[in-house]
């Protein structure tokens, strides 16, 4: 089954740390882009952050850069997002997509920020 299978979401204090995992199955990610989303409750669903294919090239939504970074291991067919210093800001549903021949996204995972 062709697939993204996230995991790593859960409820965290503000200034606390969380990393954001995303596994593909049944295709390798060596040729796609890949990115992160979330989407807030009553907001539309925003980019968070985008890694090329080769990994060379990275962006950043100004609400998180300096704050999270966002890596590929395609050796382990496996993307992350690395989020510190985390804000009830940033309290939403995330979700890791693949860009290429096809277009894959995974099911979401929620992120909550509070004391």
């Amino acid at each position: 089954q062709l697939q993204l299978v996230e995991s790593g979401g859960g409820l965290v204090q503000p200034g606390g740390s969380l990393t954001l995992s995303c596994a593909a199955s049944g295709f390798t990610l060596d040729d796609y882009g890949i990115g992160w989303f979330r989407q807030a409750p009553g907001k539309e669903r925003e980019a968070v952050s985008c890694i090329s294919s080769s990994g060379g090239s990275t962006n950043y939504a100004d609400a998180v850069k300096g704050r999270f970074t966002i890596s590929r291991d395609n050796g382990k067919n496996t993307f992350f997002l690395q989020m510190n210093s985390l804000e009830p800001e940033d309290t939403a549903v995330y979700y890791c997509n693949a860009k290429g021949v096809n277009d894959y996204w995974g099911q979401g995972t929620q992120v909550t920020v509070s004391s």
